[in-house]
């Protein structure tokens, strides 16, 4: 079990040598106490950042602590950081400098194969929005393929029933691109018209063209074909 020191935005003062403000608390019996009186003062504090680097110096440090900070808007604490022996990150540092080009090299053949498998997922993902919707022309179903499944942006496209192409996941991410690309539903939101309520203005004219490219009777206007928010 990690030794856990919080990082403090308040003007904190240590219980027991009332010196402050203190970065870094101890809280030991609901009290806080400062490094020195915790008998952690002699670690050095590593950020977050280089997970090689963190990795070997915890695995090198006989004492460490992890450093986190309290995230008001996401009401939790965030890791920010470790508290290593000054030795142990010496030698990590120096390890991480022996392996530098091949950490490279890996993170490398890392980035081509995220790449080519992003580039996979994006044709599947184009290719099952045609088969759910053969109206929709090609070059709108790309873009809204990659729109929905661009890595690290947590759209539907990259949730679990976006990543197994569930029929409803993939018509979600169509219905949005027709929302944001094919109504006013943009200019409604900037004049102040609460999100569910223009959503639910602009159902209907959705739902036609929706129900258009199932049938495959109509399309959207070529110059409009680029993703949409999910």
């Amino acid at each position: 079990m990690s030794l856990v020191v919080f990082e403090s935005v308040k003007h904190i003062h240590c219980a027991e040598c009332r010196r402050g403000p203190i970065r870094h608390v101890v809280r030991e019996a609901g009290v806080p106490r400062c490094l020195d009186c915790a008998d952690l003062g002699h670690l050095v504090y590593l950020p977050r950042g280089d997970a090689a680097l963190t990795r070997r110096a915890r695995e090198a440090s006989s004492l460490s602590a992890v450093v986190v900070r309290l995230h008001k808007r996401r009401r939790r604490y965030e890791r920010r950081g470790l508290l290593v022996e000054d030795t142990a990150l010496a030698r990590a540092e120096r390890a991480c400098l022996a392996d530098a080009e091949a950490r490279a090299r890996r993170r490398e053949r890392d980035r081509l194969r995220r790449a080519a498998e992003d580039t996979r997922f994006t044709a599947a993902f184009a290719a099952e929005i045609r088969r759910l919707f053969p109206g929709c022309p090609a070059d709108r179903a790309r873009a809204i393929a990659a729109h929905a499944s661009l890595r690290g942006s947590g759209r539907v496209g990259r949730t679990a029933a976006g990543r197994a192409l569930d029929e409803q996941a993939v018509s979600m991410a169509v219905r949005a691109a027709v929302r944001h690309l094919d109504t006013e539903y943009d200019a409604l939101l900037m004049a102040g018209v609460p999100r569910f309520a223009a959503r639910a203005r602009l159902a209907q004219r959705i739902d036609a063209i929706l129900d258009g490219w199932r049938s495959g009777t109509a399309a959207a206007e070529p110059e409009t074909a680029r993703g949409g928010s999910s």
